[in-house]
């Protein structure tokens, strides 16, 4: 992640360690089960990403992905399609985020799930099929190997491999300039929101019909 001099996290390059997620249609409830959604801030989440999928390979004798102690440290998540289907819980993408997560790879998203990642600056992007399985492949034969997500290339690298990347301009532009924080881009703005405020009636005590 790279600051501007004005400190909005402009987001052009996400490199680390990968972490290989398989399986087709992994919903949002698997990614943080539902009843984590009590929690009243987001801080804790990542404790709890994947927990019942964790659990459940515990008890089989396997080891989650999330538990594999070569996924230290990962920043990359690899996955398959539609990676983030199902509810919309905006927990989802935080839990994944604070358990280490910068950025997502994938042969295809929840549209709603992609949304709320890149709300909090954690890019979805789409690899083709094949690539996505010589990048796993990789990943998983070579844990050490360092992924670099580069945005403003658009591609993904790994060692002397290299496979485009896709995402929507739009989605991408507001990563590399650091207009995906909307907190930023309100206090950007602070003159022109308080130049309207000071023009709303219900906010400066007008009653209803006075100044008609």
């Amino acid at each position: 992640m790279v600051k501007s001099s004005s400190s909005r996290p402009e987001i052009r390059v996400v490199a680390g360690p990968a972490l290989v997620l398989r399986g087709n249609d992994i919903d949002t409830d698997r990614i943080i089960p539902a009843r984590f959604l009590k929690h009243l801030t987001f801080d804790r989440l990542g404790e709890h990403v994947f927990e019942d999928d964790r659990k459940e390979a515990a008890a089989s004798g396997a080891v989650h992905p999330f538990d594999a102690a070569e996924s230290a440290g990962a920043a990359i998540l690899l996955t398959a399609k539609n990676f983030g289907c199902g509810s919309s819980r905006e927990h989802a993408p935080q839990a994944l985020y604070r358990w280490g997560i910068q950025a997502v790879v994938g042969e295809s998203f929840g549209e709603i799930f992609r949304g709320n990642c890149t709300t909090i600056g954690l890019p979805c992007v789409v690899i083709a099929p094949e690539h996505a399985a010589e990048a796993c492949a990789l990943a998983e034969s070579s844990p050490a190997t360092r992924a670099v997500l580069d945005l403003e290339r658009s591609d993904l690298r790994m060692g002397d491999r290299s496979w485009p990347i896709q995402l929507p301009e739009s989605v991408r532009e507001r990563f590399v300039t650091g207009r995906w924080d909307t907190l930023a881009e309100l206090h950007s703005a602070a003159r022109s929101v308080r130049a309207v405020a000071d023009r709303l009636p219900y906010l400066n005590g007008w009653t209803v019909g006075a100044h008609a």
